[in-house]
């Protein structure tokens, strides 16, 4: 990225400043799902020490009650000029019913309607649908992995 480009405002206002190695330090905002709470608490400390060891901070963390009202909370971060990219993490399990893959895909269509239309990166740390409790608690590290691919693509994005 040329010189000239460091602190090119976003849309939403964002600037990244740049770092002296060129990089730069990104201001996240992350949504939680409250709804399987044993899983998703480990998802947001996973989550949090991504970003730290990365040199990004947490600008707010908004717990919401289930992963399906975590677009419209996205949406509200992504349109915040201190947020460069927005980390959703859920917990989706199998239930009785076709449930949680309506809640599944539902989730990722409209969070992915957010980053397009913010042009702000919001990642999915969301695992399931289709999966038991004990699967959800195997896959606690998607939330460092929505942290690490929200940081990437936030670079990413001020270099264009």
């Amino acid at each position: 990225m040329a010189a000239r480009d460091r602190g090119r405002a976003r849309e939403n206002g964002s600037v990244l400043p740049a770092r002296v190695d060129g990089s730069h330090m990104v201001s996240l905002g992350l949504v939680v799902a409250e709804f399987n709470r044993s899983v998703t608490e480990g998802m947001e400390e996973a989550a949090r020490d991504a970003a730290a060891d990365a040199g990004a901070t947490v600008a707010e963390t908004v717990h919401v009650p289930g992963a399906y009202d975590a677009p419209l909370v996205a949406d509200r971060l992504a349109r915040r000029s201190d947020v460069d990219a927005v980390a959703v993490l859920g917990a989706i399990v199998t239930g009785d019913t076709d449930h949680d893959e309506v809640i599944g895909h539902a989730i990722a269509s409209k969070l992915s309607d957010v980053s397009l239309e913010r042009d702000v990166p919001v990642t999915l740390g969301v695992s399931g649908p289709g999966m038991s409790g004990a699967e959800a608690r195997e896959r606690i590290e998607k939330g460092a992995e929505a942290v690490e691919s929200a940081l990437a693509l936030a670079d990413t994005l001020e270099d264009l």
